[in-house]
């Protein structure tokens, strides 16, 4: 088991700030045991977090991955995929990712996919791979993998492999409406068995997120998931 997951509050500039996140790690827990401790500080002590989010984010997500880069030797050469979602005063969303790990917004029963999966088999990524000098390798019975060895196009660390991997989030930036009802962060060991509307419609009766987290992953596990599961839910009524 190689994921991590945040899921707290605190005050920080006079807002309130939910702070959620899904790490799935790859070839050791180090690197996703290095962005839990580091990734949310990181992107909060951007000076312009409250002007630009997007930018600090974005900016936040590159300097984290050099440093993991650069911490190699000590972190090994692993890496990890994230889905990041930081709730502003209740209101304003803002949710990133690289890598296959997913966010899921219920408005009013129907689910609505924020989070990108960048899979090697996806045209745009599958290009910027190959621009990259790399190739993605797809064996029968396998998933497309990049170099034939990762499974994801964008992730945290991966020195072995990062001239070929990018570490660019896809960011949402958007207020919540009326409508929202939770927010779903899983990795992909629930994803890969279970449709986005499948989840929503699972728990969406269930009031209690740590009640509604453990009711994902149990169904996951009954539908035969073979990858780690890791899930937070986050009600917003």
């Amino acid at each position: 088991m190689e994921d991590f997951y945040v899921a707290e509050y605190q005050i920080h500039r006079n807002h309130e700030l939910g702070l959620f996140a899904i790490y799935d790690g790859h070839l050791g827990h180090s690197v996703p045991d290095y962005l839990k401790r580091n990734l949310f500080n990181n992107i909060l002590k951007e000076p312009g977090f409250f002007t630009n989010p997007s930018n600090a984010i974005r900016k936040a997500y590159q300097e984290t991955d050099q440093t993991i880069l650069a911490k190699a030797p000590e972190l090994g050469s692993g890496g990890s995929t994230a889905v990041t979602a930081i709730l502003v005063d209740g209101l304003r969303l803002l949710v990133a990712n690289i890598g296959d790990s997913r966010a899921v917004l219920s408005e009013a029963g129907k689910a609505r996919q924020l989070s990108v999966d960048h899979e090697p088999s996806n045209a745009s990524e599958h290009k910027n791979i190959r621009d990259r000098g790399g190739f993605v390798l797809n064996m029968p019975g396998d998933v497309p993998r990049v170099d034939g060895q990762l499974a994801v196009a964008r992730a945290f660390g991966d020195k072995n492999l990062k001239d070929h991997l990018s570490a660019e989030p896809d960011i949402v930036d958007e207020q919540l409406s009326p409508d929202a009802e939770f927010l779903i962060l899983a990795s992909d060991g629930l994803w890969k068995v279970m449709k986005n509307q499948h989840a929503v419609d699972l728990i969406k009766k269930i009031k209690n997120p740590k009640n509604a987290a453990k009711r994902l992953t149990d169904e996951a596990l009954a539908l035969k998931s073979m990858d780690d599961i890791s899930c937070v839910v986050v009600r917003f009524v």
